[in-house]
């Protein structure tokens, strides 16, 4: 039987760049690396703990409703190629 996969999307970067003049200086409002925001950016990493943390500090007029949101990706056998595991 296959599973759902869930990915978290986030509008920080939307928002970001109202409100702060490039990555640099968002990083340094969320408390994280450019190199991080940079890769979460570009999909090459997954959003985590410390990225949600880090927004919630660099936007604090915002709930976390407004900042996330969650989008199903289909299943897991649906990925590897219609085979369920078992």
């Amino acid at each position: 039987m296959g599973f759902r996969v869930m990915k978290l999307k986030t509008r920080v970067f939307e928002l970001g760049s109202r409100k702060y003049k490039n990555l640099t200086e968002l990083a340094q409002a969320m408390g994280i690396s450019v190199g991080h925001i940079y890769h979460v950016k570009k999909g090459e990493r997954p959003i985590n703990e410390k990225f949600i943390t880090g927004a919630i500090k660099a936007f604090p007029g915002y709930k976390l409703d407004d900042l996330f949101s969650v989008a199903k990706e289909g299943s897991h056998s649906e990925r590897a190629g219609g085979q369920e595991e078992t």
